[in-house]
């Protein structure tokens, strides 16, 4: 166990670092705040580190009364890493890490925001596990049992989508993923021009791109990670199947939908259809969000978050 200091400039806190264990796998968690703060467990998107839920956003969390979590998924980072072609591992197994997650922490309910791939796993638990959850928080996210690998394959080749399929992602952003390496002999500097013109293109067009802080993130990427190209297993595991959107229906936590106007990888539309798939859920548009956690809008999201978690506690 490691303390390390975290904060945004103004008044900083201690973060504890651990490794839980996950069957054989061991994951690296960070947790911040009071353990007697209701718990927030942040999970990250395909390919992600937990460390991209920038500190700013965490550091609003726990001054907001929330003891907050934030780990790495297996193939991500600091946890452990597989060899996907002789196990390979899907959504579901996902979900039971963050059970385990918060199973070694002592966390019987919590919270759970999730970004991307994170809000899908999240909504596979809210299913599973509805025992387990206080809040849903799905973020940039798309509902459960979208065929993304369709999706984006009917797009990649041409052809129109089939009747009454969710949007594919941009052209633009289809172009920049088709055109990105990532190989273990990378060097830093490399790696980083490689992953910049990605970001960029995430990041959407409507608000300022800050190339430095885009930089600094995957700067630390690249220094705390066993083995980068792993976490590519993230989209074949998501493309193995989450489940079925009809679950959704089940759903009994309180739900927030999160999605960005100008998100180039799930297109607004794929918010407002999980919304409309979970009983009850509120959905919110954040102007000129694209698929990325710009620490301009630390404050927004996390205000969202703590509205939301606040109400649930009522």
């Amino acid at each position: 166990m490691q303390e390390k200091e975290c904060g945004t400039g103004k008044g900083r806190f201690a973060g504890v670092e651990r490794m839980v264990p996950a069957g054989d796998l061991r994951l690296w968690t960070e947790e911040f705040g009071d353990p007697a703060h209701p718990a927030v467990l942040l999970l990250m998107g395909a390919g992600a580190q937990g460390v991209q839920w920038n500190d700013g956003f965490v550091a609003r969390l726990v001054a907001g009364g929330r003891r907050v979590i934030r780990y790495d998924h297996r193939d991500a980072g600091r946890s452990s890493t597989v060899d996907f072609a002789a196990h390979p591992y899907t959504v579901a197994d996902m979900a039971a890490d963050a059970l385990a997650v918060l199973d070694a922490l002592g966390v019987d309910r919590a919270h759970f925001v999730g970004a991307s791939l994170g809000g899908v796993i999240a909504q596979r638990l809210a299913v599973t596990h509805r025992h387990r959850m206080l809040t849903l928080t799905a973020l940039a996210s798309s509902p459960l049992g979208t065929d993304m690998a369709g999706i984006v394959g009917r797009a990649m080749a041409g052809l129109p989508p089939l009747e009454g399929e969710l949007p594919a992602p941009t052209p633009e952003l289809l172009a920049t993923l088709a055109s990105v390496s990532q190989s273990r002999g990378m060097g830093e500097e490399e790696y980083l021009a490689a992953r910049l013109p990605l970001w960029r293109v995430l990041h959407g067009p409507d608000l300022p791109f800050d190339e430095d802080e885009y930089r600094a993130m995957e700067r630390r990427v690249y220094r705390r990670a066993r083995h980068l190209p792993a976490a590519l297993n993230h989209t074949l595991a998501g493309a193995a199947g989450s489940g079925r959107t009809e679950d959704l229906a089940g759903v009994t936590a309180p739900t927030l939908v999160l999605h960005g106007t100008a998100d180039p990888m799930f297109p607004l539309p794929h918010g407002e259809a999980l919304a409309a798939a979970v009983p009850g859920a509120r959905l919110v548009t954040v102007p000129g969000l694209g698929h990325t956690l710009p620490s301009a809008l630390d404050g927004r999201l996390a205000e969202e978050v703590l509205r939301h978690t606040e109400r649930a506690g009522r």
